[in-house]
């Protein structure tokens, strides 16, 4: 069985660069090392682009999904496997959603986060049963985490929801716990 996994992170490096970089396209390696597919939002740029160019410079298959919209704007990458244009975010969201067995986010902003938290969202309701996590490098979301320890702590979030997000600060590790979990 071939995992596909989206990895929703930003279309920006970030400030610190070199950490989140160097962890991006470890991911990216080891994406193709363990022949999982990449999905992702489809742009050469940041820490999306980064994790696409290490996955087919190591061989591995990468499908990009785009609003047409986005197209220009976040640079679409020209050599993927595969690049779907769509109409919107919501179609780009469902697409990836429906493509994908697993779900990772990397440092990323306000996009990476509502990606995050839909599949979070939808996983509570039923939507779908698929694992996602959080790889947080150099401790980006380490604020974010204490916030969700809290919102469980005042009973916002119950902690079987809470246990569905699973976090790591290696790329390996967190990976390992996804396909185990697919």
């Amino acid at each position: 069985m071939t995992i596909k996994l989206a990895v929703y992170c930003g279309a920006s490096s970030g400030r610190k660069g070199g950490s989140y970089q160097l962890l991006a396209e470890q991911l990216g390696v080891l994406l193709a090392k363990h022949n999982i597919e990449l999905v992702y939002g489809g742009a050469s740029v940041g820490l999306m682009g980064i994790v696409a160019d290490a996955v087919l410079s190591a061989g591995g298959q990468v499908h990009g999904v785009m609003p047409q919209v986005l197209i220009d704007k976040e640079q679409a990458h020209n050599k993927l496997s595969e690049l779907h244009v769509v109409e919107d975010i919501h179609q780009r969201k469902a697409m990836m959603m429906e493509l994908s067995d697993a779900f990772i986010a990397l440092p990323g902003g306000t996009g990476t986060l509502e990606e995050l938290f839909e599949v979070w969202a939808w996983r509570q309701i039923g939507i779908h049963s698929k694992p996602f996590g959080l790889l947080n490098i150099d401790g980006y979301y380490d604020h974010l985490l204490r916030f969700l320890d809290h919102a469980q702590q005042e009973a916002f979030i119950r902690s079987e929801y809470r246990e569905y997000l699973l976090t790591g600060s290696d790329p390996e590790a967190l990976l390992q716990k996804l396909i185990n979990a697919v």
